[in-house]
């Protein structure tokens, strides 16, 4: 699937500008992630930011923006939205732990009708601009990816089940923008791999494994992005007006091998053919979570450039191997295999560790079952 929109860097001409600059609406912005980026916007007040509406079901804690409480899934966004000249469309995938709660058709139908309001929303209102995010997850974890990949690279994730498959379809919405409302530019914000206060992805859960696994014969790159970095992402595409796709993630990547130097946490290698097969079977069965194709982004590369905001002057303040300490220290106590979480006794099973769970997770089911009396 091609870009969501063009390459052209500068967005037409607005309509209106408060003194100071565009208002600017951000929906999600109560979340962890949006509560940043209204705060970033809100710091950037009468110096390339007019007025900063705040939009989500509740209210949040940021002062200085004015709050509007209300769905994104519905028309009636439109009403919450009046008066910006600039939408932030949250999309990112930071809330695992809400993702498997919600029954997979339901958790994509809101995603996908949250982006079709939101845009439509910001098209009615009289809006020039949407600056959305989701995850450089939608470029797809392969092999053969170029490290980093650019900032243009094609959207080629699987649109399978899980919350990747959810990120491509609200993709598929942004990338009818220019033809349906050819006034409206976009932007599309991809981040590596999220880590920060309130973060919860499959990545981060690999890391709560007590082994790290590792393909054998090949091995990937890490590459992270602090949320408080994101926000200042999106602060610098508003203000400076940036349109097309933006890669988001710290500087360079970490090896492998100084993954497990920095964490303390030993590898377990495993055929891809084994590792793979194995997942989808736990998957089928309900004991992963997460779809088999999630276990990519742990064992192949998806690192990004950043190349076109670097050149807009975004300077990140977390280095990897400091996002990789945010990392680890954010996942103390907890316990999972894949991306299923576990208590602290059921976590001496899952010796296999890392992300398929293989026998270490089956003998934590048959345990389970015997304890409940099942077969």
């Amino acid at each position: 699937m091609s870009s969501p929109a063009s390459a052209t860097r500068r967005r037409p001409a607005r309509k209106r500008a408060e003194p100071g600059g565009p208002t600017v609406a951000v929906t999600a912005a109560a979340t962890p992630v949006g509560a940043l980026v209204t705060e970033r916007l809100v710091a950037r007040l009468g110096a390339g930011v007019g007025r900063v509406i705040a939009v989500d079901a509740r209210r949040g804690s940021t002062s200085g923006a004015i709050w509007r409480i209300g769905a994104t899934d519905s028309p009636e966004v439109a009403e919450l939205l009046r008066g910006a000249d600039v939408v932030v469309l949250l999309a990112p995938a930071d809330d695992l732990e809400q993702a498997l709660r919600t029954p997979q058709d339901r958790r994509r139908e809101l995603a996908v009708r949250s982006a079709q309001a939101v845009v439509t929303a910001a098209a009615a209102v009289g809006a020039t601009a949407l600056v959305a995010v989701t995850s450089a997850m939608v470029l797809g974890a392969r092999v053969d990816n170029p490290v980093p990949l650019p900032d243009d690279a094609p959207v080629v994730a699987v649109p399978d089940a899980g919350v990747v498959g959810d990120l491509v379809e609200v993709e598929r919405v942004l990338a009818r923008v220019p033809r349906v409302h050819p006034g409206l530019s976009v932007s599309v914000l991809r981040p590596a791999a999220l880590v920060g206060p309130g973060v919860d992805t499959v990545i981060s859960r690999h890391f709560e494994a007590p082994r790290l696994l590792v393909l054998r014969g090949a091995e990937t790159v890490w590459q992270f992005c602090h949320v408080e970095d994101l926000a200042e992402a999106v602060a610098v595409a508003v203000v400076q007006g940036l349109t097309g796709p933006l890669t988001v993630g710290a500087p360079g990547v970490l090896s492998q091998g100084e993954i497990e130097h920095l964490s303390g946490i030993r590898r377990v290698e495993l055929s891809e053919a084994l590792a793979f097969s194995t997942a989808e079977r736990l998957h089928r069965v309900g004991v992963l979570p997460a779809p088999a194709s999630d276990l990519a982004y742990v064992v192949r590369p998806w690192a990004v450039s950043a190349g076109r905001l670097l050149d807009a002057g975004w300077a990140p303040m977390y280095d990897n191997q400091t996002c990789l300490g945010v990392l680890l220290e954010q996942v103390r106590g907890h316990h999972a295999v894949a991306s299923r979480r576990l208590d602290r006794k059921d976590a001496a099973f899952g010796a296999a560790g890392a992300a398929v769970a293989l026998v270490g997770t089956a003998a934590i089911v048959r345990r389970r079952r015997r304890r409940d009396g099942g077969s």
